[in-house]
């Protein structure tokens, strides 16, 4: 608990820093571009959110160097692991100037850190075909750096709502920690409520009002934080199904493979191009229709905040039952069937105007 506190504690001063400290350095900190197609937001605000997280999960890690010197030590090799993910996505935040290869390219990195130092491998997956590939320590290093790179770039797609990524990662990490504890690894475990403790300072400044964003600096960190303990506790820990992490994250990760899908194949546009049609800016659009016509910066703010809890329900489908059956990959497996399927037959339904009565609220 004391972990959770201090980490908590630490992000929370460290993030009103931020946003005071942006009033200073608007013209580089604060976002005035709120045109394009994924911009939901009513005022500029700081996008450096990511600052708050790191500072709160490395005062975490250090409460965990206090309990337990060898977990610290390796809490502080993973954050030096993950430096090169949030430097890129910082400088994108600061200059606007980072292409999204450029980004991958940074999380690989990261990934391959982690590979080297930390011996953060996949070596099981349940896939048939795959499970070879993984047995070959080159095959194993390949795999791990494209989910690393996958799932940073998963959590940087869903951030586009006051509170929306931040709260999916804190109940990634909650059940990440719960898993960890159930399995007696406390370095994960104790890691994963380090990063629940800075995302929840973040969180406050965030929602609803949104005085500061994740940013892609504290997306991609996010996002190489929830791969790296789930691979790790994976690698650590034989019991544990290599289909609980996949279940755990399939919101942000199904999102991603959906939306490639979309833009390559019906929309025959690049699959990196932006567009304003994920499923979390349909229900923004669409959902919402308390707010449509309300251009006033009050009401623009509530209606981003209020699209949030939507997805935070879709990631709890997905995170309970994962918690449930963490072992069981045969029910792990039939579970991240079952969300494709719900996931697409909602989108299309919402895409055709016609959204389920229960899903619509109205003032």
């Amino acid at each position: 608990m004391l972990i959770l506190v201090v980490a908590f504690a630490v992000s929370l001063v460290a993030t009103l820093l931020a946003i005071r400290s942006a009033r200073a350095f608007d013209y580089l900190r604060y976002d005035e571009d709120r045109g394009g197609p994924q911009r939901f937001h009513a005022r500029p605000a700081a996008r450096i959110g990511g600052l708050g997280i790191v500072a709160g999960v490395l005062a975490g890690v250090g409460v965990i160097w206090q309990l337990d010197a060898q977990i610290g030590r390796l809490g502080l090799i993973l954050l030096a692991c993950g430096i090169p993910a949030w430097l890129a996505g910082l400088a994108e935040d600061l200059t606007k100037d980072v292409s999204p290869r450029r980004r991958l390219f940074a999380s690989g990195v990261s990934a391959l850190l982690a590979v080297w130092l930390l011996d953060g491998v996949i070596v099981r997956t349940a896939i048939p075909g795959l499970d070879w590939v993984v047995s070959v320590p080159l095959g194993a290093a390949a795999v791990s750096v494209f989910v690393v790179t996958g799932v940073a770039n998963a959590v940087n797609i869903i951030d586009g709502f006051n509170g929306l990524a931040s709260m999916c990662g804190v109940l990634i990490l909650l059940c990440l920690s719960y898993v960890a504890f159930q399995v007696g690894d406390l370095a994960v475990a104790w890691l994963a409520l380090a990063g629940v403790g800075a995302l929840f300072g973040f969180f406050i400044w965030n929602f609803p009002a949104g005085l500061i964003f994740l940013g892609d600096g504290g997306a991609y960190f996010l996002g190489f934080y929830i791969a790296e303990l789930s691979i790790l506790l994976l690698h650590r820990n034989p019991t544990v199904s290599p289909m609980f992490p996949l279940l755990l994250c399939i919101y942000p990760v199904f999102e991603t493979v959906f939306s490639i899908y979309r833009r390559r194949f019906l929309r025959a546009m690049p699959p990196s191009m932006p567009d304003g049609i994920h499923l979390h800016s349909l229900i923004y659009r669409r959902v919402m229709r308390w707010a449509v016509g309300n251009r006033s910066a009050k009401a623009l703010t509530r209606r981003n905040s209020m699209t949030s809890p939507y997805l935070w329900l879709l990631c709890m489908c997905a995170a309970i039952p994962s918690v449930l059956f963490w072992d069981n990959t045969a029910v792990l497996a039939m579970l991240i069937v079952l969300f494709g399927v719900s996931y697409v037959a909602l989108y299309w339904r919402i895409v055709r105007f016609k959204s389920p009565r229960w899903l619509v609220f109205r003032r």
